[in-house]
């Protein structure tokens, strides 16, 4: 399967699974905004500290501005393969297409790591 057009690099398994993982704790201890109306309203204001997004959406056409926004404020954005995950790691039922870290909480170190690796990432 081709890769959707708002996703413009491969994010490795292990870098997904901490997103995922920064998301749950971000949820229980700090801060998160969940969908895509939030997140495009939290990057535009510059709240957010991280984007995560998931590859799977459909229709690609939720996401395609996400980047561009990101990249405008200067904010990480990193991918992960599965929206039902991603919305499991909030504490949803529900999938999410994309969530933005606001406040990390007990996750900062995580969000750290992946803010450290986001440049990486882009080449």
């Amino acid at each position: 399967m081709a890769r959707p057009i708002y996703v413009r690099f491969d994010t490795p398994s292990e870098l997904a699974d901490k997103a995922l993982q920064l998301v749950q704790i971000a949820s229980e201890t700090g801060k998160v905004r969940v969908g895509t109306n939030e997140v495009t309203k939290s990057t535009e204001r510059s709240e957010a500290k991280l984007i995560v997004m998931a590859e799977d959406v459909d229709p690609v056409e939720i996401l395609v501005h996400i980047p561009m926004l990101c990249e405008e404020k200067r904010i990480p954005y990193i991918y992960v393969p599965k929206k039902q995950r991603l919305g499991q790691s909030a504490g949803l039922t529900k999938s999410a297409a994309s969530i933005a870290i606001v406040e990390p909480g007990e996750a900062k170190v995580l969000l750290d790591e992946i803010a450290q690796a986001y440049p990486t990432l882009k080449k």
